[in-house]
């Protein structure tokens, strides 16, 4: 594949290092905007970044271009250079990209991320951030270092459960948390599959359309199966994060970043059901343990998946009504019927139920909450929602709500939690070294196995 890569990343890496003091914003009327991934998900994000009015899409860039998933972007933008390789794109066309849009698969963001960001290009990266504790880490200081603005595409961090719990945790509503508990029950793709699995699946012919050896960038060699793709790496281990890593960005967000969280000191796999070390189990319960943070106490985050795996439910709970602002799942999977995906947070006088994405926070019971209601703050509304935030930080006129900064700690929890998944025992975790302390094996694997050869670089970056 494209093997002087390194030659022209390497001319833009002195520039930006020269340059670095400073972000590079953008004084044009519209961002030129790249984008890695076109089908599914990828092809959402491009959509609802155009439709800002912000954005001037310079390029396409998908490893299996052609194929029947990428066709409706294609068609939208005719004339738009087109590309199966993000790096001979970034080669060819670096100069005229001022910001690219990651919607790839969860194993993939860390290459492209890093690639662009070391060019001075600013990141929208779908949610989680990497696969591994160390990607994300080093994707975290690469936004310091290359001074460019990062969003997370956790999209619900624009909305309003945003403003509402940072107003109310200013105001005291929101007080002296010391559990929570988050939850998505719905059927996944891989609660089909056989827990005996003893290997991958075997091999099957490349897709004329698809570049097998770019989709897998840095991962373990794997020969193609239907299963990898489409969706469906989010089964497995080695490209996927399974259901916390899918949704917790979308309902654990706001109580990390405003109860000031970080990481957790230990998180305990208090459940696993069907545990198999290749893809996820078809039910899980873990728990996250957070010390104190100054005057706010120890918290306790009790993550809950699976169909049956449902939280206990407080007194006076009532129905969670489903939310119309969130998209449904682009893979195939189902939402729960039984509890709409969301979260429970206790504090010592009040308890409140939430949905995900912006979905806003109820106190519960309803009576308490009359009680209260005269002494509510007003909460603003959101000048912007994701897509256009990320883009007007591009051009130094907003802030990035979702920013590596911010989304990174939240995205190395979701990384903690699927390792515990993957080996199913508790894990202790130094705050203050990022080590894990109990199991030499998980310490390892907070970096995953080495990256495959040509593509080592970007953990030098």
């Amino acid at each position: 594949m494209h093997a002087d890569w390194m030659k022209p990343l390497s001319n833009h890496l002195t520039w930006e290092l020269i340059n670095h003091q400073d972000i590079k914003t953008i004084s044009n009327n519209k961002v030129n905007l790249a984008c890695c991934g076109i089908g599914f998900r990828g092809g959402s994000i491009i959509n609802s970044l155009f439709e800002t009015g912000l954005a001037n899409i310079v390029a396409l860039c998908d490893v299996d271009i052609g194929a029947p998933h990428t066709i409706k972007i294609l068609e939208k933008f005719p004339d738009v250079p087109r590309f199966q390789d993000f790096r001979e794109m970034f080669d060819k066309m670096g100069d005229d990209i001022e910001a690219v849009s990651v919607g790839t698969p969860d194993f993939s963001h860390f290459p492209i991320t890093m690639h662009a960001m070391s060019i001075g290009i600013h990141v929208y990266v779908e949610k989680p951030m990497a696969r591994t504790f160390n990607e994300v880490e080093l994707m975290i200081k690469g936004a310091k270092k290359y001074n460019v603005v990062t969003q997370m595409g956790n999209q619900g961090h624009s909305g309003e459960n945003y403003f509402q719990f940072k107003a109310w945790k200013e105001a005291g509503i929101i007080k002296d948390v010391t559990a929570i508990t988050a939850h998505m029950n719905g059927r996944r793709r891989w609660h089909g599959f056989d827990t005996k699995m003893t290997k991958f699946p075997d091999a099957e012919n490349i897709p004329e359309t698809m570049d097998w050896n770019t989709w897998l960038t840095t991962a373990n060699q794997h020969d193609y199966n239907k299963d990898f793709v489409n969706g469906q790496w989010r089964c497995w281990y080695d490209f996927g994060m399974g259901a916390l890593g899918d949704w917790g960005a979308h309902i654990m967000d706001t109580s990390h970043q405003f109860l000031e969280l970080g990481l957790p000191y230990e998180v305990d796999p208090v459940k696993i059901e069907g545990h198999n070390t290749f893809f996820f189990p078809k039910a899980s319960t873990l728990v996250f343990k957070f010390p104190e943070r100054g005057d706010m106490p120890p918290v306790d985050i009790t993550w809950y998946d699976g169909v049956d795996n449902l939280p206990p439910l407080p007194e006076g709970y009532g129905e969670l009504k489903a939310d119309p602002n969130i998209p449904p799942p682009t893979d195939g999977t189902e939402l729960p019927k039984k509890l709409k995906a969301g979260k429970i947070i206790y504090g010592k006088d009040l308890t409140f139920k939430g949905g995900s994405h912006s979905r806003p926070l109820e106190i519960i019971p309803e009576k308490r909450a009359l009680q209260i209601q005269s002494s509510l703050p007003i909460v603003p509304e959101s000048p912007s929602d994701h897509f256009q935030n990320f883009l007007l930080a591009c051009k130094g006129k907003e802030k990035c709500r979702s920013s590596f900064e911010i989304a990174g700690p939240l995205s190395q929890v979701f990384n903690l939690g699927v390792l515990a998944q993957r080996l199913n025992t508790k894990l202790i975790f130094d705050r203050e070294t990022k080590q894990i302390t109990n199991n030499p094996l998980a310490n390892v694997l907070l970096a995953g196995a080495q990256p495959r050869k040509g593509w080592e670089e970007y953990y030098k970056l």
